[in-house]
């Protein structure tokens, strides 16, 4: 049997990703790959195989849609520069997942954060929030 506030909570989360700003869903999206990084890291300091990998696939796929949100006819310069960074984080996962490396993740983290950081700074100028 289902809460009858989980009906709520389901159509509150759906419409908060609906009614996002763009700079807003990137940040989200900088959010998720960070947190799965993590859970990911977590799980390789366990020895959990299975939650290593469906975390490191999850981060993936966010990685994956960030590329894809990538203007490259206008975006110049940074959008080329953004996908050889996200390309290369993909690698960095792979090596991650296959050879079970936390260090690898460090390094994602890290990156992620940076990028997510630089978006915010974005954000406060107020040009893409609108």
């Amino acid at each position: 049997m289902t809460s009858p506030n989980l009906a709520g909570y389901q159509a509150y989360q759906k419409n908060k990703y609906q009614t996002a700003s763009p700079h807003r869903l990137t940040l989200m999206l900088f959010n998720g790959a960070i947190q799965f990084a993590l859970n990911a890291k977590e799980a390789i300091q366990q020895g959990d195989i299975t939650s290593t990998n469906k975390n490191v696939q999850k981060t993936q796929d966010i990685i994956y849609e960030l590329i894809s949100s990538l203007n490259m006819r206008d975006g110049g310069e940074i959008a080329r520069n953004l996908r050889q960074l996200y390309f290369y984080i993909i690698e960095r996962l792979i090596e991650a997942n296959i050879k079970k490396r936390s260090e690898s993740l460090d390094e994602v983290i890290g990156m992620l954060g940076e990028l997510k950081t630089a978006w915010e700074a974005i954000g406060k100028g107020g040009t893409l929030d609108q």
